[in-house]
């Protein structure tokens, strides 16, 4: 009886911790966009704004207008009650063709993330037919996006899967590794893409200072982590077998951590395999940032002041991401347009576009979360295997991988 009153207990303490996340959501919300409805004017107003060096653009208010500012400091904005005023109040169109392209991107970049998903499973050998892997991966997509905290929807796909499975610890490892795949794909892409841009000069003006401290901290996370990476895949077979053999003496987890370090280990040895899920997690991060300034694109007028160019964004983008991310509201609410919003400060743009441009992309996310969970009630298995998985259990690390997962 104490057991359960105890149980009950921590239940009341859960549900009210979800609760004051979604109320923290809420009140972030409300802060960062009446914060931004109509900002003062500041002390010192620049208007000095001028076409992006990136080539992508012509004049502001043509079909993609990537303008930068000259001039580090606040810009003046009507800020958001402009948009409301003249979109909604006095019902003049969007650039609608803009928005649906946005959306469109948007939708092509997280099927890419999916897809990166399946291989990850293929990797290792599990059985997962693709329309499975994309139904829990779009219920993952759903809990992450109305669930507080950003890992609660991978814990649900982690369990759909490892629910059909022998090895289920392979099956948690393969989100673990989506998630690691994505961070450290993100990582290199600031770093060579940004140090591309930086070499040809796309980088320079007020900002300078700012990209240069995203990109060394890129550089450096690449470097080290690249260096982690080679050195393993010099690690003899037999030691990296000896070692999962002394995971499983640990008391109470030595069997999970010896079949996770066994799935990380045959990770490393599908070179092919990480190289394709690099490839495609980049073009998902064009994808993403490309409908993350598209978005802003189709409301943006030259009165609501600069934005930073198409290039910047790929520094910024990313990092407003990461800052999203580490915050615990439901799908990082509130938060994401704060790190966005400074993050355009800190780029010499107008702090109410960068919310804005948060602001779209986050009913992009709930939309297609939405799409999700109703793909998920739509499309069941007509039948699913008892065992999930036609290869055995790997025992060892100097075994030859079976032909079913060598054709993954």
């Amino acid at each position: 009886m104490q057991t359960t009153d105890f149980e009950a207990e921590n239940v009341n303490i859960r549900l009210l911790i979800d609760l004051g996340k979604y109320l923290l959501a809420i009140g972030l919300l409300v802060w960062v966009v009446r914060a931004n409805w109509a900002p003062p004017a500041p002390v010192r107003t620049v208007a000095s704004v001028a076409a992006s060096t990136c080539g992508l653009a012509g004049a502001p208010g043509g079909v993609l207008p990537a303008v930068t500012v000259l001039v580090p400091g606040r810009l003046e904005s009507p800020g958001l009650g402009y948009v409301w005023h003249h979109h909604v109040e006095r019902a003049e169109p969007v650039r609608l063709e803009l928005l649906l392209l946005a959306l469109a991107i948007y939708a092509v970049a997280l099927t890419l993330t999916l897809l990166r998903w399946y291989l990850l499973v293929r990797a290792l050998g599990l059985s997962l037919p693709l329309l499975d892997a994309f139904r829990f991966g779009l219920i993952g997509i759903f809990f992450n996006t109305f669930l507080p905290g950003a890992v609660g929807g991978d814990i649900i796909k982690a369990a759909a899967l490892a629910r059909g499975q022998q090895r289920r610890t392979a099956s948690v490892a393969t989100v673990i590794m989506d998630r690691a795949m994505a961070l450290w794909a993100l990582v290199w892409f600031v770093a060579l893409l940004g140090g591309a841009a930086w070499m040809l000069g796309w980088l320079e003006g007020p900002s300078a200072t700012t990209a240069g401290f995203i990109l060394r901290f890129a550089w450096i996370i690449a470097g080290v982590s690249g260096l982690c990476w080679v050195l393993l895949g010099f690690l003899p077979a037999r030691r990296a077998d000896r070692f999962a053999e002394r995971l499983t003496g640990l008391p109470w987890v030595g069997t999970t951590a010896a079949e996770f370090w066994r799935s990380v280990w045959m990770y490393r040895n599908r070179q092919g395999t990480i190289a394709l899920v690099m490839l495609i997690t980049w073009v998902g991060q064009v994808g993403f940032l490309s409908s993350f300034y598209l978005g802003l694109m189709a409301f943006w007028s030259p009165v609501m002041g600069p934005v930073p160019s198409y290039v910047q964004h790929f520094l910024m983008v990313p990092m407003g991401l990461v800052m999203q991310a580490l915050v615990p509201t439901p799908g990082g609410a509130g938060g994401g347009e704060w790190s966005f919003g400074a993050l355009y400060l800190l780029f010499g743009a107008a702090e109410a576009n960068g919310v804005l441009a948060s602001l779209v992309q986050r009913l992009f996310s709930w939309l297609m979360g939405l799409v999700g969970w109703a793909f998920y009630l739509w499309y069941r298995p007509a039948a699913e295997s008892p065992k999930g998985e036609q290869s055995a259990p790997v025992t060892s690390l100097t075994r030859e991988p079976t032909a079913r997962a060598m054709a993954s």
